[in-house]
């Protein structure tokens, strides 16, 4: 206990409670678009429970590390000439994750869009427990992500070394992992509800997931050694290019609702003259 007043595990520990709650903005985004199509009564239960699973994944993983970096290594070897892989456990994990978010965005984009609503073909499709299965599933994928992050940042070498400990180490990740949840449980409601009342920013939402979706599909080629030809194998997607994007888009759009709430018209400096001599030109020849 006594390490988790020393500098550096404060350090630590406030670093890695903001990676996880930027590593869990993808997870309120689909728990926003999911408790969305609940009755309202339903709606928060379906977050809460949401974000605790995300809590308990992230918790039974870091006590299973072991496992869950033996994940890493490849099942098997597959040479067909033109293409060749070593799929890991961790790869499948996140390959079939970012199929089932690339799925599920398009799915959503789709009824949107054309109208339909998943309650006219079938109530199960909208009910609590169908939306937390689908928050549970994606959920574990989300869960390997954080783990291999906090484990890579908090070191777990002996004090002696300059790391933690084992137990330190697992402490100060605990710690972080339900920092963080907490904090997302205060912001999940009123970042629920702002998604649900504008149509735009769900769409953008769904794209986002579309591009989280693309980038699990990336790290997964990445992780499963997938090379095409000569080509190499399959690189990633740096997720800061990604954040970067979805952050840069949420400023447009706050400033497109912005705008249409002042509701005053946007004139440009040179818009007079060009009216003037618009109304001086004569358009009958």
């Amino acid at each position: 206990m006594e390490i988790l007043f020393t500098p550096n595990a404060l350090i630590a520990l406030l670093t890695l409670t903001f990676l996880e709650i930027i590593l869990g903005i993808d997870n309120i985004v689909f728990l926003s678009i999911v408790s969305g199509k609940l009755k309202a009564e339903d709606q928060p239960k379906a977050r809460r429970i949401g974000l605790l699973l995300a809590m308990v994944f992230r918790i039974i993983l870091l006590f299973g590390i072991t496992w869950v970096l033996s994940l890493q290594e490849s099942l098997t070897h597959i040479d067909w000439g033109f293409f060749k892989a070593s799929p890991t456990g961790q790869s499948l994990i996140i390959f079939g994750g970012g199929l089932f978010l690339l799925y599920k965005s398009v799915t959503e984009i789709h009824h949107k869009l054309e109208g339909e609503e998943e309650g006219e073909k079938g109530k199960a499709s909208n009910g609590l427990s169908a939306a937390i299965l689908q928050i549970a599933l994606l959920n574990i994928v989300f869960s390997f992500d954080s783990i291999l992050t906090a484990v890579g940042l908090v070191s777990m070498k002996d004090p002696a070394q300059g790391g933690f400990g084992y137990e330190g180490a697992l402490l100060i990740m605990i710690l972080a992992i339900i920092i963080s949840i907490i904090i997302m449980m205060i912001f999940a409601g009123p970042v629920s509800k702002f998604v649900n009342e504008h149509p735009t920013i769900q769409i953008l939402g769904l794209s986002f997931l579309i591009l989280i979706g693309v980038m699990l599909l990336a790290e997964g080629s990445h992780l499963a050694h997938f090379s095409f030809g000569n080509d190499g194998e399959v690189g990633t997607i740096p997720k800061g290019y990604l954040y970067f994007s979805i952050f840069f888009s949420l400023f447009v759009e706050f400033l497109n609702l912005k705008m249409k709430k002042s509701k005053k018209t946007v004139q440009l400096h040179n818009s007079e003259i060009v009216d003037d001599k618009l109304k001086d030109t004569d358009f009958t020849n």
